[in-house]
């Protein structure tokens, strides 16, 4: 009884790591991560799940009562490998964090929209935003698992889904680099970048974010203003800031299994029997 109530205890410490991390920290961490993201489109959030959590949820994978549908990559010329979308309700920790790093994010997404000269704004919570997205008929779950064997691979996409948008999104790694894969990056590309353009590359620049398991990585779905400042007026917003086209995806698994967690905070519009799935790399066509 006494080992069972250790365990119990060890395990609740264990759970509550992440809640004790950002509320103790999470102010410095926040810092960080919004000068990563205004710098480079992308930024890491470490040890947001710890070990047990991230095997929990890569378990969930095998299950069929918590996903609304299985997506096939190289059906869709999206690369290889396989993704699910969860159903709601959502597994009640994802539920959680989709909401605290909504409320994190959604303040960077109005200023960089700012920046831009882009209208639209967030509103401070997550439920205010999704009833918007449903009541423009985005009503389908996005949060997603996704699983990659040796051989597979992300192309470069970006995840839209419908008209509402919420320009940032997060990644993270379910699984041990080096343990139970290797290979399998997360890559990010920008055109339009200012700084590039100086280099003679057209503004092109690729970027390999490396994650340990438990880590997150947020990142921009499809745009961001240029930190660098402001270039030529056709690529510029109306504030006067050039806009840095953005697109991600994961390299190929070399060996072993890769399993990432998705959070993704608009949510998708019914699937349009005109539409057509010969988008390469864009995940929304098969939401």
């Amino acid at each position: 009884m006494a080992d069972a109530k250790q365990a119990a205890r060890r395990d609740a410490a264990a759970k509550a790591n992440w809640a004790t991390n950002w509320a103790t920290n999470g102010d410095a961490i926040w810092a960080d991560a919004t000068a990563s993201l205004d710098r480079y489109g992308n930024a890491i959030l470490p040890s947001v799940l710890h070990a047990k959590q991230c095997e929990q949820f890569a378990a969930l994978y095998s299950r069929d009562d918590c996903f609304r549908s299985r997506i096939v990559m190289a059906r869709h010329n999206f690369g290889r490998g396989e993704y699910k979308y969860f159903a709601y309700p959502l597994p009640p920790l994802l539920e959680r964090l989709r909401h605290a790093l909504y409320r994190r994010l959604a303040p960077v997404a109005n200023r960089w929209n700012r920046q831009m000269g882009l209208d639209v704004q967030y509103p401070a919570e997550l439920d205010a935003f999704l009833a918007r997205c449903h009541a423009a008929g985005q009503t389908r779950p996005t949060p997603l698992m996704l699983r990659y064997h040796a051989g597979d691979y992300n192309c470069l996409h970006q995840d839209l889904y419908g008209d509402h948008v919420f320009p940032l999104q997060v990644a993270i790694l379910l699984s041990v680099p080096g343990e139970d894969f290797t290979g399998g990056e997360f890559v990010m590309t920008e055109t339009g970048n200012r700084a590039g353009n100086h280099a003679g590359n057209r503004g092109q620049h690729a970027d390999v974010v490396a994650l340990r398991q438990g880590d997150a990585v947020v990142f921009a779905v499809n745009q961001r203003p240029d930190g660098d400042g402001p270039t030529e007026r056709s690529m510029r917003g109306r504030a006067g800031v050039r806009k840095v086209a953005m697109r991600h995806g994961v390299s190929v698994v070399r060996s072993g299994t890769r399993h990432t967690l998705g959070l993704i905070f608009h949510d998708a519009r019914e699937p349009s029997t005109s539409s057509s799935t010969s988008v390469k790399a864009s995940t929304w066509e098969s939401a």
